[in-house]
């Protein structure tokens, strides 16, 4: 693997972590938000944050509202909403 891959792939996990993570500080205010409101707080493109919103879903850290809102594209979006943990000893 060239060196400049490397460096791009590693400059890349860095901001995705930090997107993440901006993400994540968004949910825990309590309000549901799609992933294009949660671009719209971030003051980032929704093309970096979706993948950010889908991880924090895989990972059970969120979860679907039941709510939809419709997005920039007209689209219903999910309305997505932190995921509380029932079991505090997990």
């Amino acid at each position: 693997m060239r060196d400049t891959s490397i460096e791009a792939f590693e400059s890349f996990q860095s901001k995705a972590a930090t997107l993440r993570a901006a993400v994540r500080a968004a949910f825990r205010t309590g309000e549901p938000l799609t992933a294009d409101e949660v671009a719209d707080v971030l003051g980032q493109s929704v093309l970096s944050i979706r993948p950010r919103v889908t991880e924090l879903a895989n990972n059970d850290e969120i979860e679907d509202s039941g709510n939809r809102r419709r997005n920039a594209s007209g689209r219903n979006a999910i309305v997505w909403r932190e995921r509380w943990k029932t079991d505090l000893f997990a």
